[in-house]
């Protein structure tokens, strides 16, 4: 069983007799207190959806939920469901464009190692590699000499997303993304 600081985002774990998928996690250092760090987690529920904020200390403990990632790569949208296809059996995974909303941004046809995590049989989110490459559709004209100063412009990805590059990169240019911090690492090869 781990402890409150162990858990990490898009870990499915039990609560309250319920499966819930940890969103999104903030750490927090009280003053006055010895060592005590608190772990305010979001978490929603994989049956109904529902969203729980609960404060955690470090030490305590609590217990993953039976979980599977399946690798698989986006296949099509249809409506407000995002479905997936698993490389090895080809299972169809629909997902819900709400309940995937901040990873849709990281999403398009070419990008790989997208895992699907699927908790008693069911998909309930999306787990996305470290980094993903994506095309810029627009930003403001590259400037000549925009190399060798660190200023940034920012630039709207093919999938909404919006990142700051520095001032050489243009129009059209396919680059790398951190998915984590939703920051640019470079050009991506060709």
């Amino acid at each position: 069983m781990p402890k409150a600081s162990d858990i990490k985002k898009n870990a499915a774990i039990e609560y309250n007799g319920k499966v819930m998928i940890v969103r999104d996690i903030e750490r927090s250092v009280p003053q006055g207190r010895a060592g005590g760090s608190l772990y305010r987690m979001r978490m929603y529920d994989v049956v109904t959806g529902g969203k729980v904020d609960e404060t955690f200390k470090a030490e305590e403990m609590l217990s993953f939920a039976d979980l599977t990632r399946r690798p698989s790569m986006f296949s099509y949208i249809d409506g407000d469901e995002y479905v997936f296809m698993d490389n090895e059996d080809y299972t169809p995974y629909n997902l819900n464009k709400s309940s995937i909303e901040e990873e849709v941004l990281f999403i398009n046809e070419d990008t790989q190692g997208i895992q699907i995590i699927i908790v008693d049989g069911v998909p309930v989110g999306v787990d996305l590699p470290s980094s993903v490459e994506l095309v810029i559709t627009e930003t403001d004209p590259s400037i000549k000499g925009g190399s060798a100063t660190a200023r940034t412009k920012p630039a709207i990805l093919s999938t909404g997303l919006t990142v700051q590059v520095p001032e050489h990169i243009s129009t059209g240019d396919k680059i790398k993304v951190n998915t984590e911090e939703r920051k640019f690492m470079g050009r991506a090869d060709k």
